[in-house]
């Protein structure tokens, strides 16, 4: 017999398979029933994401607090509401969140949070703060895509 918690899981994997499939609607229904079920941090996340999908960002938001609440070290989470916030057009929070999950110790996608960060700064045409955070996420990530990013913005001063 299973757990709650292995059927929570099944049905997280279901939800996201349909997510990928493009059944939002379908995904948030399994997504909600296996946090019903077993909360995770991850659970809301991935309801997050497809919230975001449909453009409910304000959920989104909501469902990544909810992941916080759970999990305070989970990178992921605050990075997700990041980008929820600046596709509301709250760049100063974004950046409060983004600056969060850099911070981790053990958010192994940082990289991803530094570029979404220069985007915030982009946004404020803060050129300098965009430089520095590409750099910084190159050299300590060694993310190319950040060394692109900053070559290409450095060589549009010139």
């Amino acid at each position: 017999m299973q757990t709650q918690q292995e059927i929570a899981r099944r049905f997280l994997e279901q939800a996201y398979r349909q997510q990928l499939s493009g059944a939002v609607e379908s995904a948030i229904k399994l997504y909600r029933a296996a946090l019903e079920m077993h909360p995770t941090a991850e659970g809301h996340r991935q309801l997050a994401s497809a919230y975001s999908q449909q453009g409910r960002y304000e959920d989104a938001v909501d469902e990544c607090m909810s992941a916080l609440e759970l999990n305070p070290e989970y990178g992921e989470a605050y990075n997700d509401l990041g980008v929820y916030l600046m596709a509301m057009d709250c760049y100063e929070s974004a950046i409060t969140w983004l600056e969060k999950a850099i911070a981790l110790p053990d958010y192994a996608n940082r990289a991803e949070a530094y570029l979404n960060l220069a985007r915030a700064y982009q946004h404020f045409g803060q050129t300098f703060k965009v430089l520095q955070t590409l750099r910084e996420a190159w050299q300590r990530e060694r993310d190319l895509r950040a060394l692109n990013a900053y070559q290409l913005l450095l060589g549009s001063l010139n």
